[in-house]
């Protein structure tokens, strides 16, 4: 895995980096199934998941090279893999954010789409392009309308233009966009936030909020209803409110 992906535990930050610049961090079967075996590695010590890359390039998207050469059989199991990457991050207890520089495409913006969050330097930019080549980005697509729009992912996926960073923040696949040189710190800045509230809380949160996606409202609101009655009877929760009604910091160490 360390010639593909690197991995750095910061406290409670969990730093996953993919490391092939020369490809524009391509996702290739092999990366995919580096970032599969990285994300199954994560235990309850990880709070916050940040997912970056090295090089000029988030992530291009998949190896066409690699494509190119294979079987229809071979071609259907790269893209079962990838989907069962795409949605082992949403089932992930903790939150993932993407830390995007330069270009996320195809493939690439579907990673960052299927992430719970992303911060992207103010020169990035986002495209499910493959129409320009003759491929339809069917695949990516399922992400991206989960992330912004309809009729904005259906603009991208036909006309193959990119998006800048500004631009994918008003439409909700950006949450921050900040200078190149400020991207990592930014990023840290965010997970930090992050992990420092109780961690059973977070991660029933996101379960809760991933579960409710799929639900009609009346089925929703019973379902969150359920998790608010589990969620105030933790001692996090406990502590936290009784902190709040005393006008003190709450003492979740």
């Amino acid at each position: 895995m360390d010639d593909l992906l690197t991995r750095h535990d910061l406290g409670p930050v969990t730093r996953l980096t993919l490391s092939r610049p020369a490809t524009y961090n391509a996702l290739s079967l092999e990366m995919i199934e580096a970032l599969i075996a990285a994300l199954a590695r994560i235990d309850d010590e990880t709070r916050v998941v940040i997912l970056a890359a090295e090089g000029k390039a988030f992530c291009a998207g998949h190896d066409l090279r690699q494509m190119q050469g294979m079987a229809p059989d071979q071609l259907a199991h790269l893209f079962d893999r990838c989907a069962h990457l795409m949605q082992m991050i949403p089932a992930l207890p903790q939150p993932v954010i993407a830390q995007v520089q330069g270009v996320a495409t195809a493939a690439g913006c579907q990673l960052v789409a299927s992430c719970d969050m992303a911060v992207a330097a103010d020169g990035a930019r986002f495209g499910v392009n493959g129409v320009s080549i003759g491929l339809f980005c069917a695949t990516p697509m399922v992400a991206l309308i989960r992330a912004i729009p309809p009729k904005a992912a259906f603009e991208m996926l036909t006309t193959g233009d990119f998006i800048t960073a500004t631009r994918g923040a008003e439409l909700g696949l950006v949450n921050r966009v900040v200078p190149a040189a400020d991207l990592e710190a930014e990023t840290m800045r965010l997970a930090d936030s992050i992990a420092a509230k109780p961690p059973q809380v977070i991660r029933m949160g996101k379960r809760a909020f991933h579960d409710q996606l799929g639900q009609g409202t009346a089925a929703a609101y019973a379902a969150t209803a359920q998790v608010m009655c589990t969620n105030m009877a933790l001692p996090e929760t406990v502590e936290g409110i009784g902190a709040f009604l005393e006008k003190r910091p709450p003492n979740w160490t």
